[in-house]
């Protein structure tokens, strides 16, 4: 999985967003607001060449005190919502 071009993680009045640039602002049109932990997500995201539930499980274990258990449900919710909003591919 990977983070599709054209967003980024910006902050707005205080609040960790994505929003769309260029083609990708065309098609979203919204901002997507994270809570500091997703936004860390999206970071670690963004900095690999590609991710899986299960990569971004154990680099959440490493920065958290958080069971492997824990971090892939969290991570698979925050992606499933990346998802169906379209941020990711």
């Amino acid at each position: 999985m990977k983070i599709k071009k054209g967003f980024v993680l910006r902050q707005v009045c205080g609040e960790n967003v994505i929003v769309g640039e260029g083609l990708g602002a065309i098609n979203f049109g919204k901002m997507l607001a994270l809570n500091e932990t997703a936004a860390w997500l999206w970071q670690q995201a963004v900095a690999m060449d590609g991710f899986t539930i299960d990569t971004l499980a154990q680099k959440l274990c490493d920065e958290y005190e958080v069971s492997v258990d824990e971090a892939k449900t969290d991570v698979a919710a925050i992606l499933d919502e990346w998802q169906n909003v379209g941020v990711v591919e």
